[in-house]
């Protein structure tokens, strides 16, 4: 571990916590990560939790940080001299009110971590294919002989790059909304929003509050940075406009006459110097047109963070998904099995119908924001019938029975079972719940790995 406990990130700002007392608000990965990486940089950290038992309990003792388990003190938080939010911890929870009344800082884990690099952030959000595009970006650059860390809101925390940070380092960041709203000076030299829809309104009071957490990612660029935005999604400019970074604009539908688009099945990057072939499209290995989209997308970004074609056209021949992702389990019988269990709004379950023909879709869960009913075209043309779970059932119900047959599973082995009945030879059964899975699973991750259950145990069965 680094000796140090003051730092400067990207910006030049001093930061220190040495003798502080620090409350690290939820043991989610990102909490653990942030508790490890305060009490490396001298802390005196607290951990509190509303779970009564949470992972690494005797590592985190060891390490020095008092746990408070099984619900919060109020008076840790008005006490603090810091506190520093996971994700999933909801800005407006009461404790962490009173403690903002009393004057105590309260910033999320990414903006932590931030203080402390000092490598170059690339950050990327968005609705939808923010995790496959954060993954070409940190291929690319990889593939192009650049030393690269990827984090954030997919696989390691943030804060646990920090001591790996060097000059050198390029930190490709995914950044969710539930993370951007918690941030300060989080300052990225280059800054993407991929696309915007409705999403996350379970967390969010609205959509304007949304897109404003979203617009945050570009808040402390300045003109020496980058903000890249889709041309194909005017919300994108739109919402990016009144910032100081430079503008690149990218269309996966398009030609543009300066910025990253598609032209005689290759990714072209024009301006007004001439334009350079980046990679072609023959290399991509993945169905569906928002597949295209985020190798754009990827393809812009890291041409600005200096890949090379030869790079980026090596990390789109090797891509072949994310698990959760479009992820293809089993073909039973004559029909595909698709686990894409992260399409956890409306839109993107929209774009994964779209992928496929003839599909049976199990679809629902914790409802938070969309209208099911914009799945109904998609369905229309490409579907055979809907398994409704969770509990959205009966809201996709509504909005869908008058197009496609829809049948109610009350498990997810219930549901495979059920969508098997439904589907027919060359056809697929899809997972695209466009809800998340709190209602019945911990996480997205633990809804497709029962998915991925369910179909396995079906073909074992013979």
């Amino acid at each position: 571990m680094m000796a140090a406990t003051t730092s400067r990130g990207p910006q030049g700002q001093a930061f220190s916590v040495t003798g502080q007392r620090v409350l690290v608000v939820g043991a989610a990965r990102s909490g653990l990560a942030a508790a490890e990486l305060l009490v490396s940089r001298g802390a005196v950290v607290t951990l509190t939790d509303r779970a009564a038992a949470i992972p690494g309990e005797a590592r985190l003792r060891a390490l020095g940080v008092t746990l408070d388990l099984g619900g919060h003190d109020g008076a840790l938080f008005t006490g603090a001299d810091l506190i520093v939010t996971s994700p999933g911890v909801p800005p407006e929870l009461g404790p962490l009110a009173a403690a903002r009344a009393a004057g105590v800082p309260v910033i999320g884990e990414l903006e932590l971590a931030s203080r402390w690099l000092v490598g170059r952030i690339i950050a990327i959000t968005g609705t939808k294919g923010k995790s496959t595009t954060t993954t070409l970006v940190g291929r690319m650059l990889e593939a192009s002989g650049r030393r690269v860390l990827v984090g954030g809101n997919i696989g390691v925390p943030l804060s646990a790059h920090v001591d790996e940070s060097t000059a050198e380092t390029l930190h490709v960041v995914e950044a969710s909304s539930f993370q951007l709203e918690a941030t300060d000076r989080f300052h990225p030299w280059i800054a993407a929003l991929l696309n915007l829809s409705a999403d996350h309104l379970d967390r969010h009071p609205d959509e304007a509050s949304y897109a404003a957490a979203k617009a945050r990612i570009f808040a402390n660029q300045t003109a020496d940075d980058w903000r890249v935005v889709n041309a194909d999604q005017p919300e994108t400019i739109a919402l990016a406009q009144d910032f100081p970074a430079r503008e690149l604009q990218y269309s996966s539908t398009r030609t543009l006459d300066a910025g990253v688009s598609v032209r005689g099945g290759a990714v072209w990057h024009r301006t007004s110097g001439g334009e350079l072939a980046l990679a072609p499209l023959s290399a991509v290995r993945l169905p569906g047109r928002h597949m295209t989209s985020n190798v754009v997308a990827a393809c812009a970004i890291s041409a600005l963070a200096g890949a090379t074609p030869a790079g980026m056209t090596s990390a789109i021949k090797s891509f072949t998904g994310l698990e959760h992702v479009l992820e293809f389990v089993a073909e039973i019988d004559g029909v595909r099995y698709v686990n894409d269990s992260k399409a956890t709004n409306v839109d993107a379950a929209g774009r994964a119908i779209e992928s496929f023909d003839d599909v049976v879709v199990i679809l629902g869960g914790k409802y938070k924001g969309g209208r099911f009913e914009d799945l109904a075209g998609p369905l229309s043309v490409r579907g055979r019938a809907v398994v409704a779970i969770g509990e959205a059932t009966r809201m996709v119900q509504a909005a869908l029975a008058p197009v496609v047959p829809v049948v109610e599973a009350t498990s997810m082995a219930e549901a495979v079972g059920l969508a098997r009945g439904l589907a027919r030879p060359g056809g697929v059964v899809l997972l695209a719940p466009a809800c998340s899975s709190f209602d019945m699973f911990p996480d997205y991750a633990a809804r497709g790995r029962a998915f991925k259950e369910a179909v396995l145990g079906l073909r074992n069965s013979g």
